[in-house]
């Protein structure tokens, strides 16, 4: 159970994944990392945040606190939020970090329109100060190990050993990053089992991207 881990997208979903586990298998189930991308990866980020900047004691924004920094950004900066929503800043941003923009990149290739160039500024500050208050969002809990892994591949193959067999619920709601990290994890034994609905998927508008569960066997 040790070399397990499950992953899936709501907190209820991975409740009763452990519940069915614990029947089949009885307390050996506590073994498995078993949860949300979010919670999984949260826990690696808790064990190395030294080796990426942040410390293990890192604070973990969610909507409303990411909503608020952005909110005092604009206002520094002046921008009108009744012209520019902060929910639909922060939706670009989200996404950029979904697909594996940073805010340089995006400043320097993702700018298309004045609203895109308001992105573009807030995106710079927030990450700055993001990073300077030793926090991550909720889509920097899959984007960090990511950059972890890039940068310290023994750390990658630390958890490459240690988890032999990965399982996705939901897959078809994935987007690249949660794609990406765990193909990266499952690169060494190659046991990916996936379960999922093309018909299902309804994160498209948080960057789920479908041609992950209809090019799985790629």
């Amino acid at each position: 159970a040790r070399e397990l881990m499950a992953l899936t997208f709501t907190n209820k979903a991975a409740k009763e994944m452990r519940a069915r586990i614990e029947k089949l298998i009885g307390s050996s189930a506590r073994d498995i990392w078993m949860g949300t991308f979010h919670s999984i990866f949260s826990k690696i980020l808790r064990v190395e945040a030294e080796k990426i900047g942040y410390t293990s004691s890192f604070t973990i924004y969610d909507t409303e606190d990411s909503q608020s920094l952005i909110k005092t950004i604009m206002k520094e900066l002046k921008i009108d939020e009744k012209e520019y929503k902060p929910r639909a800043i922060q939706s670009k941003i989200s996404l950029a970090k979904n697909n594996l923009i940073n805010a340089v990149e995006y400043e320097r290739s993702y700018i298309d329109s004045d609203f895109g160039e308001k992105v573009a500024k807030v995106f710079r500050i927030y990450e700055d100060r993001a990073s300077k208050a030793n926090a991550m969002d909720f889509d920097d809990l899959i984007v960090k190990p990511l950059e972890l892994f890039h940068a310290h591949p023994q750390i990658l193959e630390k958890y490459q050993n240690r988890f032999k067999y990965i399982l996705v619920d939901e897959y078809q709601d994935t987007n690249y990053a949660q794609y990406l990290i765990t193909k990266k994890l499952s690169g060494k034994h190659h046991n990916l089992c996936v379960v999922g609905d093309d018909a299902q998927s309804i994160y498209s508008f948080r960057g789920a991207n479908i041609d992950n569960i209809l090019n799985f066997k790629k």
